[in-house]
């Protein structure tokens, strides 16, 4: 072949395909030293006081509140909240049980009831972590001792803490939509400068007291492809300190936060332990965000009123719930 027939089809492929990206500068490792230090930099603890047990859920203040009331324009809501998932699946060793106690079928019976049993931690069930789940080098937010959680509950930064409930502006930050993909394949790392990118598109910008949705269409691939485990899409540890800049007030998304495998030697799902431990920051796992794309796509509008609130069980590691965007 000779080169100008070699020249004429790189030609002809640079037109079926475009040009080139420029190769990405290789990324300096995120080590454990540089989580421990982030651990320090980056931690909430003390700042509302050294019995605190809110966190970053100081950062929703009666303003705050008010403020996100008038994002509601419209008056249209939508769950966040994943159907129960009632059958054993890769993703979903613990299923939620539904148990019928009175039927149309019982005796005697003038009314009908039942029972729910859920293991709410994991990746199925949507559910809110509350500041205790997650301890690192045995101390919790604001320096509570893990021995603070026994056989009766927790005795500090329970659920029951935020029983007054999630009322404020959230922000959906739809990634699969930045990268112009149906879903993030598993294991793909969310970095800061995709947050970034992605205030830039939505033409808007996090605020402190806001709820940040990480949007990576987990719940899309699984009606695709069924459920999986072992990797999923979501944060890596670098994007905490963006977190922190914006004062968040929780972080949500549609699977457990953390890109899983997480990418730091030695630290497993580095995000849990920035945000509920150094930031005091609540999480909300497992929400369904797939409605909520479609209607934020339609109205292009990424921001919205957010509503929740978990179940007042005092000693709770978390709670079932389910949360409402209304825009």
């Amino acid at each position: 072949m000779n080169k100008c027939t070699m020249l004429r089809i790189l030609f002809l492929i640079s037109l079926a395909f475009g040009p080139a990206l420029p190769a990405q500068p290789a990324r300096p490792p995120y080590t454990k030293a540089d989580f421990e230090n982030s651990m320090k930099e980056l931690s909430n603890w003390g700042r509302w006081g050294t019995t605190d047990e809110l966190g970053a859920l100081n950062l929703i203040t009666p303003e705050k509140r008010l403020s996100a009331a008038k994002l509601v324009r419209e008056g249209i809501p939508i769950s966040l909240s994943h159907d129960a998932e009632k059958e054993i699946a890769a993703d979903n060793p613990r299923p939620f049980v539904h148990q019928m106690l009175s039927t149309s079928a019982t005796p005697g019976a003038q009314s009908h009831s039942d029972s729910f049993t859920v293991a709410h931690h994991g990746l199925a069930h949507t559910h809110l972590d509350a500041l205790c789940h997650f301890f690192y080098d045995g101390k919790m937010y604001n320096g509570f001792a893990r021995e603070e959680v026994t056989a009766k509950g927790a005795g500090k930064l329970s659920v029951y803490a935020a029983r007054n409930g999630i009322f404020t502006r959230a922000v959906l930050m739809d990634i699969p939509r930045l990268k112009g993909l149906p879903y993030l394949e598993p294991g793909t790392p969310i970095y800061p400068e995709d947050l970034d990118a992605w205030e830039k598109m939505a033409g808007l910008r996090v605020q402190p007291g806001d709820v940040v949705l990480i949007r990576t269409g987990r719940w899309a691939r699984r009606a695709e492809k069924g459920p999986w485990s072992g990797s999923f899409a979501g944060l890596h540890a670098t994007s905490a300190r963006w977190l922190k800049s914006r004062d968040v007030a929780v972080l949500g998304s549609d699977a457990a936060q953390d890109v899983l495998p997480s990418g730091v030697e030695g630290v497993n799902q580095p995000i849990h332990l920035l945000v509920l431990v150094a930031m005091g920051m609540p999480i909300l796992d497992n929400c369904d965000l797939e409605e909520l794309s479609r209607a934020a796509q339609e109205r292009k509008r990424w921001d919205f009123l957010i509503t929740t609130s978990p179940l007042a069980v005092p000693g709770a590691t978390g709670s079932a719930l389910n949360p409402i965007a209304v825009f």
